[in-house]
């Protein structure tokens, strides 16, 4: 197919993938583009948060191959082709002081080394596009920081034919997103739905207490034919994901009619962003070998940059 692009979708965990623009890749995947979800970690910390499976010998066991069983689940319900990058969960860390981060996480390995890695991917598979996470991690999980850190770092270094030279041809992104799904006006159009309906909103408090900052959405992804293949690959996760839980309160058929996009933030792109833009690959050539020439003629110039220091 000439109109056959290449979307990267870089994670920190699994279950990220599914939770933070799931709609938009199966929706690509179905108009036969290609779509390569990466996850940087094996999630080999995350707690088991379905209370329904908290006691599971078989989960508490060997959590490692559970969390690799679903997300080979969840890989099949978006259709996505899927890799591991190989490092281990940092876990979140709590307390105060918090406590130190383990040995060996990927949040503690040299940014060269993960960078590396992704850059190796990249030039292998040959994103058009790809999607990270903002300056912030999206929150401050620090293998969410880190995927933003190394997602920035590959994009550029890919590109550049002195950089890892071994790690295959160069090859360079044309367009980076940052996904920025969870905003406080999609949790107010869903809180406000759901008070419409007479039912109770479990955003209230979350509204009160809300305190991050607004950030520009440059693009909608208009998907909602394909949230119910979203859910189905959140709920893969069972260890993650609690089926009564938040994430469901909201009526599928509600939230297609309030918020039938997903969100994302154009961070640096060598093609315009064009206002209003509904596509991820708006601006690109329709034809994957003029996509392709841009991708590797090495003389690009970067006409959207918004890439900030991150907040302390």
């Amino acid at each position: 197919m000439s109109d056959r692009l290449r979307l990267m979708c870089v994670h920190a965990h699994p279950d990220d993938e599914s939770s933070k623009g799931a709609a938009t890749m199966a929706r690509y995947v179905d108009e036969g583009h290609e779509v390569l979800v990466v996850s940087c970690t094996g999630g080999e910390r995350g707690e088991v948060l379905n209370p329904r499976l908290k006691n599971d010998v078989h989960i508490l066991r060997d959590l490692v191959q559970v969390r690799r069983d679903e997300m080979a689940a969840a890989r099949a319900v978006l259709g996505v082709q899927h890799t591991w990058l190989g490092f281990v969960d940092s876990g979140l860390p709590e307390g105060d002081p918090p406590p130190p981060l383990p040995e060996g996480c990927f949040a503690l390995e040299p940014l060269a080394v993960t960078t590396e890695a992704l850059v190796r991917e990249i030039r292998r598979f040959r994103p058009h596009v790809v999607t990270t996470y903002d300056e912030n991690g999206g929150y401050p999980h620090p293998d969410h920081i880190m995927c933003h850190d190394v997602s920035m770092a590959a994009v550029v270094a890919a590109g550049d034919p002195q950089a890892f030279p071994h790690a295959g041809p160069a090859w360079q992104p044309l367009k980076v997103y940052y996904n920025q799904t969870f905003s406080r006006a999609r949790i107010e159009a869903f809180h406000e739905a759901l008070t419409a309906l007479g039912e109770e909103s479990p955003y209230h408090e979350w509204l009160e207490n809300w305190s991050r900052p607004d950030r520009t959405v440059t693009t909608r992804v208009e998907c909602s034919a394909w949230f119910e293949r979203r859910d189905a690959a959140l709920l893969a996760h069972a260890t993650q994901i609690d089926p009564d839980g938040t994430w469901f309160r909201v009526p599928r058929a509600v939230q297609q009619e309030v918020w039938p996009t997903e969100d994302f933030e154009a961070a640096l792109s060598f093609v315009p962003i064009a206002e209003g833009e509904d596509d991820l690959f708006a601006g690109l050539p329709t034809d994957v070998a003029a996509a392709d020439a841009l991708a590797t003629g090495g003389s690009l110039t970067i006409v959207h940059d918004t890439r900030t220091e991150r907040t302390p």
